[in-house]
């Protein structure tokens, strides 16, 4: 049976900042991915957006990892040279209530680290984007968008450099620990065990499934994660914004945003809708849904202009109309066992904070 210092159960964005982190730390690194490749999932399947910090809760693990994963991305992009863009975003309100919304987020933010942020007139908004309709706004310059393929590409290739094997068509199938080393059971054509005496669960969506099949951890200390499906809609012309356009968020989302992709092509999303298993199907009857949200701060939306594009599944580990919960790193702190640490609820802003959570990892073990 080959042993390895640590093993990563997934190969999403976190997964793969994990075992670079690990194996730049000398530590030999296997990567176990049920799919057939890099990102195949939630990291794949989101808007590409490098958050400044502004949603979460002072002190919470998503404010402090986002800021601190922020400028730990921009710098490995440009040491890396993957395509990003700091474009900025404007946070809009349509009536003075959402504005009182806005101006607290700017002060949470201002709180979390974001000390760029800056409260404009709509007035100035309008001068920065002319077919905005506002009566106020935030405008947050550190707001940036990037290629997550590009990005992930860039991690796997340090990690493997740096000596991670990974493992494609691995399903995880379990886990025990015995003496202080875990035995992992990997399912897939050629069904193996393998030794370790770190294993790090970045299952994302399957978090909590994997989690149930690592014998000894008691069931107290595994959340439920339920999914939240977001759709996206693509504008089939070009679109007058070169900035992010966001409104003022709800519960379990951001609303029903305008970004970018590094091509300038404009996308409009993720609404919010609770589902049981695992669907990516864009449904063509929530076009009309999607352009009023959108003629909220975009009245001249052209009708019929927005067709299906793509969709992602949040994690959550709170319930529909609940608001959402903060990122979940259990370490033995938590469940009592040496050298495991489970990643539950890694949504937004994971991907910003990828590298941070790497590094907070490595630090608990």
């Amino acid at each position: 049976m080959d042993h390895f210092d640590a093993i990563i159960i997934g190969a999403g964005v976190v997964g793969l900042a994990v075992a670079r982190e690990l194996a730049l730390q000398d530590l030999s690194v296997l990567v176990l991915e049920g799919a057939t490749g890099i990102g195949m999932e939630t990291s794949s399947r989101n808007s590409e957006v490098i958050h400044a910090g502004l949603y979460y809760e002072p002190g919470s693990l998503k404010a402090r990892l986002c800021v601190e994963g922020r400028h730990a991305l921009y710098a490995y992009c440009a040491a890396r040279g993957i395509p990003h863009r700091r474009c900025g975003k404007i946070l809009t309100a349509s009536n003075e209530a959402e504005l009182a919304s806005v101006e607290a987020l700017a002060a949470q933010g201002r709180c979390n680290g974001a000390d760029d942020l800056e409260m404009i007139t709509g007035h100035q908004a309008r001068a920065m984007e002319p077919a905005l309709k506002t009566v106020g706004a935030m405008w947050s310059p550190s707001t940036g968008i990037i290629d997550s393929h590009a990005l992930m590409l860039a991690l796997q290739a340090d990690a493997e450099n740096a000596g991670a094997l990974f493992a494609f068509r691995t399903p995880f199938v379990g886990a025990e620990c015995a003496g202080g080393v875990f035995i992992v059971q990997c399912g897939g054509d050629e069904p193996v065990e393998v030794g370790c005496r770190i294993l790090v669960n970045a299952a994302g969506l399957h978090a909590s499934i994997v989690a149930r099949k690592i014998t000894g951890l008691s069931a107290k200390d595994i959340p439920e994660t339920r999914y939240c499906k977001g759709n996206y809609f693509m504008s089939s012309g070009r679109v007058p914004f070169s900035q992010l356009i966001y409104p003022a968020p709800h519960a379990h989302g951001l609303g029903v945003h305008l970004t970018l992709d590094m091509a300038g092509q404009a996308r409009f999303g993720p609404d919010t809708e609770w589902i049981d298993t695992l669907d990516y199907h864009v449904r063509q009857d929530r076009q009309h849904e999607f352009e009023e949200a959108v003629r909220h701060y975009w009245p001249d939306l052209p009708r019929g202009s927005l067709v299906p594009g793509y969709s992602g599944i949040r994690p959550k580990l709170t319930e529909p109309g609940k608001p959402s919960a903060d990122f979940e790193i259990h370490g033995a702190e938590v469940h009592g066992i040496s050298g495991l640490i489970n990643l539950f609820g890694i949504e937004s802003p994971g991907l910003t904070s990828s590298l941070a959570i790497a590094r907070e990892v490595a630090s608990r073990l």
